[in-house]
């Protein structure tokens, strides 16, 4: 499907502005020359990111992309993870898209340690490096120093299996890690959700290796500076791409019957595995775990000889069709979801930690039919904030909280961070944050179940855990 910005006039050449030369920032003095400048371009699902990158190009020199996005990164899934085709790169260069095998498990930390040095050779030949991402936890590796850096060289060769015995587990309760967490580091444990089971794992690995306790790590300095912009690497521009919600609602739902049209069942099925996890590498996607009840009846029909239809969407089973559409619903609605979770998580950046992000409203663009609206509400005021952002102008870069009504000032990382609310009506649901909790009790599920129980003469209240104070 073609987006909003698709249909605004083809981009001149990587390079070359309006006027057939890019600009170009002045040279900086000796004492201006520190740490290098890196723009990063953020937003949820479908807003445009990938456009806007490529749009940058028309107008600033040695723009080259370097893709922050989790699945984007595996080879495979072009269609489903929406990889930006050759053909519409206009030769800008782009970096980290389908270079890992769908297999193999990539963290946070392997996506810094592939893209700093990456980062840096473009700095180095005096280019303009633009972060792309839907990751948000990726670009915040980047953004600031790795929580776990101090212990990482202790950390190198440790599996959770090499210790299951110092830690009170044996081989065949690795599952219950949370529980364990809870009575090693009930701090720690307070700090995530009870179905983080990389993080639970990853925090288990840390006490076992080092006998440090997790939550030791978010007190005094390192919870002052972690997650910090002003303690990055980079000197970072953020733009944050938006949009209504129900403008992105709507076009999420036909980017993926266009997704369908253009091959996303058949690739799907190309790398389905009745017997895979869809906990780690590519199949993590969404998109693909939600197939899992289709391919399960199809492909033994198919090969059978039950099913001889020509093509994936052109089966006439009543069964499998509603197996297909429930599937293609479930897609839309989990992807309506992640953009939620994105959009949460920026707003908490901006607010808990201080980023100033420069918000662009796209909701026109999404809803308007001129061709030029993409290019005049998204790219051109990107375009003015980067300039002034290379020109150290920084007086003149807009303020986010007065022009966007986003907080931006920096202040300690909010304690509700580390409160969890459990909501009994909606079958014990754990939140964490009030913010989160919020955002939940105004949901229309929420409301309706609570109603029903009222309705029962039910007592409900949201329990919140025990608020823990690490400063």
């Amino acid at each position: 499907m073609a987006h909003p910005s698709a249909a605004a006039a083809a981009n001149p050449s990587p390079g070359t502005g309006e006027e057939g030369a890019a600009w170009s920032p002045p040279s900086p003095s000796p004492s201006q020359r520190g740490r290098g400048k890196v723009v990063i371009v953020m937003g949820a699902t479908g807003v445009g990111k990938s456009r806007l990158a490529i749009d940058l190009a028309a107008h600033f020199a040695g723009v080259e992309v370097v893709s922050a996005d989790s699945m984007q990164l595996y080879r495979g899934l072009d269609v489903l993870t929406n990889k930006v085709p050759l053909h519409e790169q206009n030769g800008v260069p782009h970096h980290l898209l389908s270079v890992i095998d769908p297999s193999v498990e990539f963290t946070c930390r392997d996506f810094r340690d592939h893209a700093v040095p990456i980062i840096q050779e473009i700095l180095d030949r005096d280019g303009l490096p633009v972060i792309v991402g839907g990751t948000n936890f990726y670009i915040q590796t980047l953004v600031s120093p790795f929580l776990f850096d101090d212990m990482a060289e202790e950390m190198q060769d440790c599996t959770l299996r090499d210790h299951i015995d110092d830690i009170g587990l044996t081989n065949g309760d690795e599952g219950s890690g949370y529980e364990r967490l809870k009575e090693i580091d009930p701090v720690a444990a307070q700090r995530i959700h009870p179905n983080d089971h990389r993080k639970i794992k990853r925090y288990l690995e840390l006490y076992a290796t080092t006998g440090f306790l997790p939550s030791d790590l978010f007190q005094g300095e390192a919870a002052k500076k972690w997650g910090r912009p002003s303690n990055s690497r980079f000197d970072c521009c953020f733009l944050w791409v938006d949009a209504d919600l129900q403008a992105l609602d709507s076009y999420v739902n036909k980017r993926v019957d266009c997704m369908m049209d253009a091959g996303l069942l058949d690739e799907v099925c190309n790398i389905y595995d009745a017997d895979a996890l869809y906990t780690q590498g590519l199949r993590q996607a969404i998109g693909v775990r939600e197939f899992d009840d289709f391919f399960r009846l199809y492909l033994p029909r198919k090969e059978s000889g039950e099913d001889s239809s020509a093509s994936l969407l052109g089966i006439h089973d009543d069964q499998l069709k509603s197996l297909l559409d429930e599937a293609v619903s479930q897609l839309k609605a989990n992807t309506r979801r992640l953009v939620r979770r994105q959009r949460r998580r920026l707003h908490r950046l901006s607010k808990d930690f201080g980023w100033n992000l420069h918000r662009v409203d796209a909701t026109e663009a999404f809803c308007c039919a001129t061709g030029d609206s993409w290019q005049k509400k998204v790219v051109e005021p990107c375009v003015d904030v980067v300039k002034r952002f290379l020109s150290d102008d920084s007086t003149l870069l807009p303020s986010t909280s007065a022009s966007n009504g986003v907080v931006g000032s920096v202040r300690g990382p909010s304690r509700e961070l580390w409160t969890q609310y459990v909501c009994e009506a909606c079958d014990n649901r754990v939140l964490r944050g009030a913010h989160e909790w919020e955002q939940h009790r105004q949901g229309r599920g929420h409301r309706k179940r609570v109603q029903r129980l009222k309705q029962k003469n039910l007592s409900l209240r949201p329990w919140p855990s025990a608020s823990q104070d690490c400063s």
